[in-house]
């Protein structure tokens, strides 16, 4: 117990209350003043709008990967099974210059998306885009247990009673995965919010356009503006404390319904 919480201090808590402490130099009028200018919404507008949207698209593509990992078998399933954890392992710079090169107007995709009218790279779609790939494993890797722990049997029976595979998907699976997604998507929704080095490459960065908050506090760092960036960062930092706890309530609402 002693370690544990000597390390968290170090790790969080020291840094957490030395970002609180610096905020106490700013008066409510200077705070609200820096962390409400027409460029800080806008930057949280996007910041949470897209992740919001990834977060969304992973609960509903990300279930159908976990489903298909966890009740088919075929060829090449174990590398496939493999991949899903390659956003944690890529290097976010990676991956944003990755996406930007592939969704680029000469591009692999970009050169067929570009034409259509669907503008990938340096645009707010371009940021929704690096959202969803780094916030995929989360909603996966929430979904496997919860699937492998299911019971065919349960299926089956309701299959003998007449149910079609609709009606069992939404009154027996449904019921019993929506915890499980919702937690998913709470974690990937968290990691979006935060993320910095895929979305850089690939948004334009242009103000009041595709610029995220965690951008706008390193733009203000290098202005040595620091009262703006705390003021940013604490906004960010609250409202990652009020996801944590939703989180949590999920976790033990899937915990309870399990039993």
């Amino acid at each position: 117990m002693g370690y544990t919480l000597v390390y968290l201090s170090v790790i969080v808590l020291l840094p957490t209350a030395a970002l609180f402490l610096r905020l106490l130099g700013l008066s409510w009028g200077e705070f609200w003043q820096l962390a409400a200018s027409d460029r800080a919404l806008a930057a949280y507008r996007l910041t949470f709008g897209a992740s919001f949207v990834a977060a969304l698209l992973n609960a509903l593509f990300g279930t159908l990967v976990a489903w298909v990992l966890v009740r088919y078998e075929f060829p090449g399933k174990r590398l496939f099974d493999a991949l899903v954890d390659l956003p944690f392992a890529l290097p976010t710079a990676v991956a944003g210059l990755t996406l930007s090169s592939l969704f680029a107007a000469n591009g692999w995709l970009g050169r067929w998306l570009v034409p259509l009218g669907i503008q990938g790279a340096y645009t707010r779609l371009g940021v929704v885009i690096a959202l969803t790939f780094i916030g995929l494993p989360f909603v996966v890797r929430t979904l496997q247990p919860v699937l492998q722990g299911f019971e065919t049997e349960v299926e089956e029976a309701a299959a003998t009673l007449g149910a079609g595979r609709w009606r069992t998907f939404l009154t027996i699976i449904a019921p019993t995965l929506l915890p499980a997604v919702l937690t998913g998507f709470a974690l990937a929704f968290a990691r979006a919010i935060g993320e910095y080095g895929s979305v850089i490459f690939i948004a334009g960065n242009k103000p009041f356009e595709s610029e995220i908050a965690p951008l706008l506090i390193v733009i203000r760092l290098e202005e040595f503006n620091y009262a703006g960036a705390i003021a940013i960062a604490v906004v960010l930092l609250a409202l990652s404390f009020v996801l944590l706890a939703v989180i949590n309530l999920l976790e033990r609402w899937a915990s309870a319904w399990q039993r």
